[in-house]
C-alpha cells in the first residue's frame, strides 16, 4: 500500500469520478446499506474498499486514521468483513454467515463494514434471509453490496439500498492508465479495446500475446462458414483451442501467487496460510476469465455482422446478430461450450449477408 492510497483511499479507481464523489459524501453521514452497482473490473471493488476505509476512520486522526485506511483497503480491518461466493452462486450458507458477522459488535470503533461480492449470483433460497437483515441491520453495521445488475431475484434487496452507479471504462482512459503504467501505446490500445472496459482485464491482456490471433480466428468465422457441419467441427475444436491458450497468462500469475504463498508460509512458519481460499478463488478467476474471452470472441463476431448494416438493412445481418446476442445471454448460465458454440456456428452458417 503505497502513500497515495492512504491519503486518497479511492487512488486506484479511474473514470469513476460521479461515483467516487459520491461515496465521499456519503461516508460523512452514511445509512445502513449501500449497492455498488458496475461490471467487474470497473473499479467498483477497490471504490468499496475506499468507502470502508473512510466510514472506519470516520474519527480517527493522524497515524490512527492511516492505520485504519491500510487495514480496510488491504481486506485486514477487524471491523470489514468481505464476502464473495465461493461457488458460482451466493449460498444459503453464505447468506448465514453475513447475518452471524453482522450481529458481533465492532471490535475498534463504533462501526462494522460488511462488503458482499456479487450478490446478484445469490441463490433464490438465500435472498430472504440476506433481505431480513439488510432491513432490520444492527446499528452498528453498515452493508455495501456489488452486484453487476440489477436482476429480478435482487430488485427488493436493491429497493433498501443506496444505489451507486459505476460504468465500464471508456476505452482511452484504460488506454491513458496502461501508457502511464508503462506499456506500449500500441499494445496499450488493443488490449484497452479488447478490455470490454475492464481495467484487471485490460492488465491482463497487454501480457498476451495471443491476443491479435484469437481475434483473428472469431474475425475470419463467417466467411469460413460454409454451411457443412465439418467447418462447424473445425471452428469449434480451433476456438476452444484458443480459449484455452488465452489462460495462460493468468495461469501465470496464478502460479506466481502460490509460489509467494509457499515462500510465505516458508518464513513464518504458518500451517495452510489460505492456500485452499487461495486455489478457490482463483478458480473463479478462471471461470471469469473464460467467460470474459468469450464476451471479446463474441463481440469481435458481431462487429462483422454490424458493418453489413452500415449502409442499408440486412435482414441476415440482424438475424446474425440475434443469435450472438442469444449465446452471449446464455454465458451467465454457464452452458456447455462446445455444445452452445457449435449451435451458434450452425446457425451463422445458415445466414447468408452481403459480402
Amino acid at each position: 500500500m503505497n502513500d497515495e492510497s492512504v491519503n486518497n483511499p479511492f487512488a486506484g479507481v479511474v473514470g469513476q469520478e460521479e461515483a467516487v464523489s459520491r461515496l465521499i459524501g456519503a461516508s460523512v453521514s452514511p445509512v445502513h446499506a449501500y449497492l455498488l452497482l458496475g461490471p467487474r473490473g470497473s473499479g467498483s471493488l477497490q471504490a468499496a474498499l475506499g468507502f470502508a476505509a473512510l466510514l472506519l476512520s470516520n474519527e480517527s486522526e493522524g497515524q490512527a486514521l492511516e492505520r485504519h485506511q491500510r487495514l480496510a483497503l488491504d481486506q485486514k480491518h477487524p471491523d470489514l468483513v468481505v464476502v464473495e461466493a465461493q461457488g458460482a452462486t451466493l449460498r444459503v450458507s453464505e447468506a448465514e454467515a453475513i447475518i452471524r458477522h453482522g450481529s458481533i459488535s465492532p471490535v475498534e470503533g463504533k462501526r462494522k463494514v460488511i462488503l458482499v461480492q456479487g450478490v446478484d449470483a445469490i441463490e433464490q433460497a438465500a435472498i430472504g434471509k440476506l433481505l431480513k437483515v439488510i432491513e432490520e441491520p444492527p446499528a452498528s453495521t453498515i452493508f455495501v453490496l456489488l452486484a453487476d445488475k440489477v436482476l429480478p431475484e435482487i430488485v427488493t434487496i436493491a429497493s433498501r439500498c443506496v444505489t451507486v452507479e459505476f460504468g465500464p471504462i471508456s476505452v482511452p482512459v484504460l488506454e491513458t492508465v496502461l501508457v502511464a503504467e508503462g506499456v506500449d501505446p500500441k499494445r496499450a490500445k488493443a488490449a484497452a479495446s479488447a478490455s470490454g472496459g475492464d481495467i484487471d482485464r485490460a492488465r491482463l491482456l497487454v501480457t498476451d500475446e495471443a491476443l491479435a490471433v484469437r481475434a483473428e480466428l472469431w474475425r475470419s468465422i463467417p466467411e469460413r462458414l460454409d454451411g457443412t457441419g465439418s467447418m462447424v467441427h473445425e471452428l469449434t475444436a480451433q476456438l476452444r483451442e484458443v480459449l484455452d491458450g488465452a489462460q495462460g497468462p493468468l495461469e501465470a500469475r496464478h502460479g506466481a501467487e502460490l509460489e509467494a504463498l509457499q515462500q510465505r508460509v516458508e518464513l513464518t512458519g504458518e500451517r495452510g496460510a489460505g492456500r485452499a481460499d487461495l486455489v478457490a478463488k482463483q478458480k473463479r478467476e478462471l471461470r471469469r476469465q473464460r467467460v470474459e474471452e468469450m464476451r471479446f470472441g463474441l463481440g469481435t463476431l458481431a462487429r462483422f455482422y454490424r458493418d453489413q448494416l452500415v449502409d442499408r438493412p440486412d435482414p441476415a445481418a440482424e438475424r446474425a446478430l440475434l443469435a450472438i446476442s442469444q449465446t452471449s445471454a446464455a454465458l451467465v448460465h454457464n452452458p456447455n461450450e462446445a455444445l452452445i458454440l457449435q449451435a451458434l456456428l450452425l446457425n451463422l452458417g445458415l445466414v447468408r449477408t452481403r459480402r
